[in-house]
């Protein structure tokens, strides 16, 4: 039986939407390990004199729970 946990994680970037979420597993990964999946629950952008300046993602990132038994 597997036991998975979510969390839920903002990301950023100045480049893409797609950017942002490598950004967050990048981080993530540094202190979770067994990432299964992301889920984008939304996406928005900050906007500077018409122009997009950063990509944001709000996501939900599930791994596996390792059994130490």
């Amino acid at each position: 039986m597997s036991v998975l946990k979510v969390i839920e994680v903002l990301g950023n970037s100045t480049e893409s939407f797609e950017d942002a979420v490598k950004n967050v597993v990048n981080e993530v990964s540094k202190t979770v390990k067994n990432i299964k999946s992301v889920y984008v629950e939304d996406m928005q952008v900050t906007v500077n004199n018409n122009q997009i300046v950063e990509y944001r993602v709000n996501t939900k990132v599930c791994f596996g729970i390792i059994d130490t038994v």
